[in-house]
């Protein structure tokens, strides 16, 4: 894996490294990575939710309570229910977007795949996702497993991060690009 100078990017490389190792042991992976997919979505959802995993302005253990209930609430049980409960304990709350990246990266790499971070403008179908795969598959020679965020901001077009690579193909980053363009010439 490689290495990064982001002292968040090492703790949540390490939380989800000794994750996927305990998952691994359990053979609990697809759950423990459909738990993090339900609580990453919880998250994107809720603006509390996220004040609660990022402002230090909590203590740990009023935060360990309120991951504790949302995570019983959720159903999120078992290995990742506690991994959630001891990165609360851990102050560690705030890396766990960074953790669930990670974990999902490392099974992906697991099961011989690679994984695709892919922003688009708007819901893609699920034929539009299988047609993302087979040309990400094309590019990078192994399966792709896609995580899709929607960005309205984009306009249109799509950003897809594999690795160290970024395609940008939205309507946005064309326009700012055609913005700039005109004020070199004017």
């Amino acid at each position: 894996m490689a290495q990064s100078s982001s002292p968040i990017s090492g703790v949540a490389e390490r939380y989800a490294g000794s994750l996927f190792e305990l998952a691994l042991q359990a053979n609990s992976v697809a759950k423990v990575e459909a738990d993090l997919n339900s609580f990453e979505a919880m998250l994107a959802g809720s603006a509390d939710l996220t004040r609660l995993i990022n402002s230090p302005v909590f203590s740990s253990e009023d935060q360990a309570k309120a991951i504790a209930a949302i995570a019983d609430k959720a159903g999120i049980t078992g290995l990742t229910g506690n991994f959630l409960r001891v990165v609360a304990r851990n102050r560690r709350l705030f890396a766990v977007p960074g953790m669930i990246r990670a974990f999902r990266q490392i099974a992906a790499e697991h099961r011989g795949e690679t994984a695709a971070e892919v922003t688009s403008a708007h819901e893609l179908t699920a034929a539009q996702q299988t047609e993302l795969k087979a040309a990400l598959k094309s590019v990078a020679g192994k399966d792709v497993a896609i995580s899709v965020t929607v960005d309205p901001s984009l306009l249109g077009g799509l950003v897809v991060k594999m690795g160290s690579r970024q395609i940008d193909t939205s309507l946005k980053t064309k326009l700012n690009s055609l913005k700039l363009a005109l004020k070199e010439v004017g």
